[in-house]
């Protein structure tokens, strides 16, 4: 099974820009998080700290879109840098307002700069190995070698932000998210020769259509997905907390990842013989009935043998999503495209964790887990308006291939 991995590793360049990239990720899994632990530490409310992450997302993914499309414009080596330099101006002076007991209003409109300032590293990672690669099966192993490392990010944020958050100071597991991004996202920019080329330098024509008939119910698939681990996330924060082991939540989200890890792991060395749109739709019910359990556990051992199973579910799901956008997007566009996805995605956390953390605040968490469940019951709706013959039609590329299946 490693010999897939071992092979697209190989290509020069690909372990410094990959193992860069999973850097710069890290405030991914541990800013939402973070400034939920913080508001909450500061204020006591946790329908408060969701509303302040709810700013953080909902900014991310409007400018999301925009990101996207200015990568494959300028170039990664130029809009990178940029974003990553306002994020970290805008987070940090986030954290000093709350210190310093400014208004709310303040600590909303810097979360939501930070949000609209994160860098698409994931996106761009992606689009870099779909330009390197010119083997479909190799195109689907560094698909699936990416969310592995999607997981690892979000097994390793987690615990990083709340233990530092729980027995250092609630800052610190924000000022680590800053300074770990900081370094990534300047360290992958500065790899040129392994970037794709930009569209505004290459090409002088009209930008090719999207193809929308795909990418529009998926980005729908997408905002399903967001919300239920927005409310997943934020639930299960306050579940280890009337546990009385605040600690346990960056456990409980990691032993999530580590489902989600193993699952990655299985699906890069498997040659599938069904459709990406299908295995969205069955990943869909997969994570829609991985939310029922925890509705019923009571202790912090039992959620953590039930997260673990929960996660399998996971990155199956996303790589079937992203590897049926990258067969139909255009080159041109790739980045663009995938940025689509992850508006949805991002888009959907912010109402997922304030409908989430209402409920906490109103009952208790399991309870809100319900949330969760309502989340995957609508992106399995959405998951059926995924056309086949659309979504599983090679584009032509230039450098690179259409993707292949997982």
């Amino acid at each position: 099974m490693l010999d897939s991995y071992r092979r697209v590793l190989r290509r020069p360049g690909a372990v410094r820009f990959s193992s860069a990239a999973v850097v710069a990720r890290l405030p991914i899994s541990m800013v939402s998080l973070g400034i939920v632990l913080l508001v909450e530490a500061r204020t006591g409310s946790y329908g408060l700290a969701g509303t302040v992450s709810a700013a953080y997302v909902l900014a991310q993914a409007a400018a999301a879109l925009l990101h996207g499309r200015l990568l494959d414009t300028l170039g990664q080596d130029v809009v990178l840098p940029a974003a990553i330099s306002a994020f970290s101006a805008s987070l940090s002076l986030m954290m000093l307002s709350l210190q310093l007991d400014w208004s709310l209003a303040a600590a909303y409109l810097l979360a939501a700069l930070a949000g609209a300032s994160l860098p698409q590293v994931g996106a761009s990672v992606r689009t870099r190995w779909a330009h390197l690669l010119a083997d479909p099966r190799e195109v689907q192993t560094a698909f699936a070698l990416e969310s592995v490392l999607d997981e690892v990010v979000f097994m390793a944020g987690p615990v990083l932000v709340t233990a530092l958050a729980t027995t250092w100071h609630p800052v610190a597991g924000l000022a680590v998210a800053v300074a770990t991004g900081l370094l990534g996202t300047l360290l992958y920019a500065a790899q040129r020769t392994t970037q794709p080329p930009p569209r505004g330098r290459r090409t002088k024509g009209p930008r090719p259509p999207m193809p929308w008939a795909v990418v529009g119910p998926l980005a729908v698939v997408s905002l399903a997905q967001g919300a239920l681990f927005g409310a997943a996330e934020v639930v299960v924060i306050a579940f280890a907390d009337e546990q009385g082991s605040p600690g346990a939540a960056g456990v409980l989200l990691a032993c999530w990842a580590l489902g989600s890890l193993v699952a990655g792991l299985a699906t890069g060395a498997v040659v599938w013989r069904r459709s990406p749109a299908f295995r969205v739709r069955v990943g869909m019910a997969a994570l829609a009935c991985a939310m029922v359990p925890p509705v019923l556990v009571t202790s912090v051992p039992s959620m953590t043998v039930v997260m673990v199973v929960g996660g399998l579910a996971i990155a199956p799901t996303l790589i079937a999503t992203l590897t049926a956008v990258e067969r139909a997007v255009p080159p041109g566009r790739l980045t663009e495209g995938m940025a689509v996805l992850h508006t949805g995605l991002v888009a959907g956390v912010a109402p997922g964790a304030a409908a989430a953390g209402f409920v906490v605040d109103h009952h208790s968490a399991s309870p809100a887990f319900w949330v969760a469940v309502a989340a995957g019951a609508v992106g399995m709706v959405a998951s059926l308006l995924v056309r086949h013959d659309t979504a599983e039609r090679p584009t032509p590329r230039t450098g690179a291939v259409a993707g292949g299946g997982h």
